[in-house]
């Protein structure tokens, strides 16, 4: 895998690791000051990445070089974990889980400080970094993330283009509509699931804040049912299971394929997915590597609007931070430093900076001359919905109710769509109400 469960990575932390709780250090923590003078830092550090692609090509090491012209006295070593979640969570049952890693789902927030060292005040990095708030634990913050992200539809604009869609579809009919007419008037897929490789189906949570436009979507997952009528996450849900149930995905979701659907978007054989900002430049690649054109791959919002305005939320993607029981937490704060602020890793990647002052990347210049509203939500009831979604047993962050729902729609599993929704709802209000006392 080259790429994490994309925006269900920024989900953040989630359960508690069983055996963990003795492993992480006091429940203070402690912290990563940023280094003064770079050639006085040093120290042998391991850093461990999601991306496999980037080490088995060499790009890491690169990176590396470059960081050693400022630290010259560190050494880096990259690990690729291709399946991350499920690795690290054995290694953080030890002390022994890098130096700087990607703060994964399985952690509850609120224990942070016991696995990772702060990196300052959120008072101090607020004023420089976005998405502070995603990793703030009475008032430090434990991980910074390299670039943000924003969820959103990856497809193939000649495609749409020779159905007759020149313009991003306003509405759930809207976008229905022109998916049946890729069906009718092109040989390609309209919707490719990605249901085998089940990550891709959990950013589908992530059209919560795009529907009502509202930065406060996440708290309102904590307050009340994420399935009501009306809601973000129901608006969605429903179209996902539209999609299928009208014949509008592939024909058998079980034996899709992550990445050859890369190369199947580029040439036109898929015309749409469901990912993030960060999955266009690998389907460009896959463009140049398949000789078609790359400009092809386009980007839209999700279809709903409010007061006649496309909103899209943007967030962190993996959130890097510093082992507390790393002997070179110098070393490691400064590699996640100038790997955030110099390596020009978000450029690289056509990604949104977590720097305040930079600007958008160019592949969002479409929405930027549409005026789509750009919103970052409010993460501070993150804790709480994590801990309701882990309880409850739901999943919003995990594939399992997804593929469910998908099963649902293609006849696989019996039931109504309005029924599935309403016990999820059920077990998440009961859940709620225990956790928040609300």
């Amino acid at each position: 895998m080259n790429r994490r469960t994309v925006l269900a990575l920024v989900a953040g932390a989630a359960l508690l690791l069983p055996g963990c709780t003795g492993t992480g250090g006091s429940s203070k923590g402690a912290d990563a000051k940023a280094p003064d003078d770079p050639s006085k830092v040093s120290g042998d550090i391991t850093v461990l990445t999601v991306r496999t692609d980037l080490v088995q090509d060499g790009t890491m090491k690169k990176y590396a070089a470059e960081f050693n012209k400022v630290y010259p006295k560190v050494k880096v070593e990259f690990q690729a974990l291709t399946n991350y979640e499920a690795e690290i969570k054995i290694r953080m049952n030890t002390e022994d889980y890098g130096d700087v890693l990607l703060i994964p789902a399985v952690i509850k927030k609120n224990d942070y400080p016991k696995f990772f060292a702060s990196l300052g005040t959120e008072a101090e990095r607020a004023a420089k970094y976005r998405f502070t708030d995603f990793t703030t634990v009475d008032g430090k913050v434990y991980g910074q993330s390299p670039v943000g992200v924003m969820p959103g539809f990856v497809y193939n604009r000649r495609v749409w283009q020779e159905a007759g869609i020149t313009e991003w579809p306003t509405t759930p009919a809207e976008f229905l509509a022109g998916l049946k007419a890729i069906k009718e008037k092109t040989r390609a897929v309209p919707y490719y699931t990605n249901f085998a490789a089940q990550w891709p189906l959990t950013s589908w949570t992530y059209v919560n804040g795009s529907v009502g436009c509202d930065p406060q979507a996440t708290t309102k997952l904590a307050q009340g049912d994420p399935w009501a009528q009306g809601s973000d996450l129901r608006v969605g849900d429903k179209l996902l299971y539209d999609i299928v149930r009208q014949g509008l995905a592939e024909k058998d979701p079980t034996t899709t394929n992550w990445e050859l659907s890369k190369p199947q978007l580029a040439k036109g054989e898929i015309a749409t997915q469901w990912l993030g900002t960060w999955a266009v430049i690998q389907f460009q690649d896959a463009a140049k590597k398949a000789g078609v054109n790359p400009d092809d791959i386009g980007f839209m919002p999700f279809p709903a609007q409010s007061d006649g305005t496309f909103c899209a939320t943007v967030g962190p993607d993996y959130n890097q931070a510093v082992n507390v029981h790393s002997p070179h937490k110098e070393a490691a704060r400064a590699w996640i430093d100038w790997f955030t602020d110099k390596s020009g890793y978000d450029r690289d990647n056509l990604a949104i900076s977590p720097l305040k002052d930079a600007s958008m990347p160019q592949v969002l210049k479409p929405y930027d001359d549409a005026g789509v509203k750009l919103i970052e939500l409010d993460d501070s009831a993150g804790a709480e919905v994590k801990l309701i979604d882990d309880e409850s047993e739901v999943g919003i962050y995990k594939p399992e109710y997804r593929q469910d729902l998908v099963d649902l729609a293609r006849g696989a599993k019996k039931g109504s769509l309005d029924d599935f929704l309403a016990d999820l709802g059920k077990k998440w209000t009961k859940t709620q109400k225990s956790v928040t006392g609300r």
